[in-house]
């Protein structure tokens, strides 16, 4: 199999690319963002979060309004208003070359350049990220790389623990935001996994972050368990008390977060973070013991390389 590229109309998102091998299906907007907005196994609905109506939207002081428009963004930590908020309104230009749909928007005000490059398997139900934020200033600055995936309505996620043996030594972190209610219905707490679903009818948000030493994430919706994978974690400074990863859901969709290391950048220094995306046939009623998800969802991983 090979990798076929095609620019299609996407509902009021406008021309979007889609990269297709047979198995898989992934489309990102080019008319703004950019976003992955398209997500799936082939025939299978869409996972990711759309909202190109603007339901989701933040204001960003005299530059504009921020929407969300759903799916699978770059971002910038720490999170601040109005530069993580920058409205990101316009075309973006794009190359596919070599297998590789290379994303760039126009630079911010704040002197960063984001960049996302996707490179889908030919073979295999596995697509490869790379996003890059470039401080293209005169001035150090301080931040990290912070790649968001909105998943769609009415899944459940699974967050793995760390549970190495360390003895008289802390082995997890886990954090919480102010709005974040531990007695949460949503929210279901074991020894070495945490259980998070959408709920639609839900009222207020919740979040939660880790120390992700097994570099995984995983959403089951659809018949469908996306895996987000990355840098296990390492001996490195990372946002919000030190996560790796995190998980955000609301009443419309459940977001699954990985950070990369946050430190002074100097002029012309490149944040980086990378992961792999693997999508495959599940039951959307994934079974509550976490040994089992964990090891089913590893050996997935092993397999689709």
């Amino acid at each position: 199999m090979s990798v076929k590229m095609t620019e299609e109309q996407f509902g009021q998102y406008g021309k979007c690319v889609f990269l297709d091998n047979g198995s898989i299906r992934l489309g990102v907007t080019v008319n703004l963002g950019p976003r992955i907005v398209y997500f799936s196994v082939s025939g299978m609905e869409n996972i990711m979060f759309k909202d190109d109506i603007k339901r989701f939207s933040e204001k960003a002081g005299d530059y504009g309004t921020w929407y969300a428009y759903g799916g699978h963004r770059l971002w910038c930590s720490p999170e601040i208003n109005p530069e993580t908020y920058y409205p990101d309104n316009d075309k973006v230009e794009y190359t596919f070359e070599d297998g590789t749909l290379t994303l760039t928007p126009p630079d911010t005000p704040f002197g960063k350049r984001f960049t996302m490059s996707v490179t889908m398997s030919p073979d295999a139900p596995l697509v490869k990220l790379v996003h890059k934020i470039k401080n293209i200033s005169d001035k150090p600055s301080t931040f990290a790389a912070w790649s968001i995936t909105s998943m769609t309505d009415g899944g459940t996620a699974f967050i793995p623990f760390n549970t190495e043996k360390t003895g008289y030594l802390p082995n997890r972190t886990l954090v919480m935001w102010d709005y974040t209610d531990v007695y949460d219905p949503r929210f279901e707490l074991k020894n070495n996994a945490a259980f998070l679903k959408q709920d639609t009818n839900a009222k207020k948000a919740f979040k939660i972050g880790i120390n992700s030493t097994d570099g995984y994430v995983a959403y089951t919706v659809h018949d469908q368990t996306f895996v987000k994978s990355f840098d296990k974690y390492k001996d490195l400074t990372y946002p919000d008390f030190g996560c790796n990863a995190e998980v955000y859901t609301n009443s419309l969709f459940l977001e699954c977060e990985t950070l990369g290391e946050i430190r002074e950048f100097a002029p012309g220094e490149t944040a980086e973070i990378s992961e792999e995306w693997r999508i495959f046939k599940t039951n959307s009623k994934p079974d509550s013991d976490p040994d089992t998800i964990g090891k089913n969802i590893i050996s997935k991983i092993n397999s689709i390389q």
